[in-house]
């Protein structure tokens, strides 16, 4: 089984917060980051559960923090169960979910690394992400005025990324050839140079990094972390600014070995990419969601979790041994 762990775009309000106060590990993982961030992570929290909070979950410095917060929660609650990982795939920032979760940094540390990141970021001019349904070779034409190649997230799904006004000229074209795209829920124009002032080596310096003790394939260079990457600081300061690789690295992950691919994050984004890889289509691996595709409030986050607990008893990583307090 591996974990595939989401990034920017997947955000929702309250996304998992049904499972807060009910799945103890989750809920003591979700308290460990709030409480790393000081009083910056009661806010945080705050937002998190707030019917009307006061920063939106879409600005970076909620997205960002809460999606890193979420996916390394999820993916410690099913290690709770007795359920261990034989690999990890992140997207964007759920690569940082990833690495803490496999042991390459504390997750006190990455917590306090990510909510320095999202300032930095904060910080960066006006821009956007686009997903585009084509191939990223085909939209070579309307890669100008900073508008770049974000991600490849399948051979038919690349995210744009570049100012907003420049994003928006391209993605007028873009419908105008034919092409369907659909603007992705960001105010910042990750994965591309708008952000490049956002990149700050020193932070991820001043921490212990070690090899990771799960097998982490990395979204930014499609092959599994080496553990020179690991360690490096350089490596993970570029992760807001360099494109992710996500159809490809997924490609590495599978010609590995056939796997269960977990989402352990909010929605079901990576679910439906990865379904419409070969090797799941040709029944060869298969895909299970642990939360719904969209926001149907804190009972659905829990009946979706179990479902996936029982999904998992079936398919042999059993018994699943949930906590009292949930099963």
């Amino acid at each position: 089984m591996a974990l595939l762990l989401p990034g920017q775009g997947s955000q929702h309000a309250g996304m998992a917060a049904g499972l807060y106060d009910w799945e103890p590990v989750f809920t003591e993982s979700m308290d460990e980051v709030f409480t790393a961030l000081g009083a910056d992570g009661g806010r945080l929290r705050a937002d998190w559960l707030a019917t009307e909070p006061g920063t939106p979950v879409d600005h970076v410095t909620r997205a960002q923090p809460l999606l890193f917060a979420v996916d390394l929660a999820l993916a410690r609650m099913v290690a709770g169960w007795g359920v261990s990982p034989a690999a990890l795939l992140g997207h964007s920032a759920g690569e940082l979910a990833a690495g803490a979760f496999a042991g390459v940094f504390e997750p006190a540390d990455a917590a306090r690394v990510m909510w320095d990141r999202a300032g930095r970021l904060a910080a960066m001019p006006p821009g956007g992400m686009l997903v585009v349904a084509a191939a990223a070779e085909e939209l070579t034409p309307y890669l100008r005025g900073d508008v770049v190649v974000g991600a490849v997230n399948a051979p038919r799904q690349t995210m744009l990324a570049g100012p907003a006004a420049a994003l928006a000229e391209a993605a007028a074209e873009i419908r105008a050839a034919g092409h369907t795209c659909r603007e992705v829920p960001a105010s910042t124009a990750f994965h591309s140079p708008v952000v490049a002032a956002a990149v700050s080596t020193e932070a991820y310096a001043q921490l212990r990094l070690g090899v990771p003790r799960v097998p982490l394939w990395s979204g930014y260079t499609a092959a599994r972390l080496t553990p020179e990457q690991a360690v490096s600081a350089s490596f993970w300061a570029r992760h807001p600014v360099d494109p992710v690789l996500f159809g490809p690295a997924l490609d590495a992950l599978l010609a590995d070995g056939d796997l269960l691919l977990l989402e352990s994050g909010p929605g079901q984004g990576l679910s439906g990419l990865a379904r419409r890889h070969p090797r799941v289509r040709q029944g060869h691996s298969a895909v299970l969601p642990l939360l719904p595709a969209r926001p149907r409030g804190a009972e659905e986050d829990r009946r979706s979790v179990l479902r996936a607990a029982e999904q998992l008893t079936r398919e042999g990583y059993g018994p699943v041994r949930l906590p009292a307090a949930v099963s």
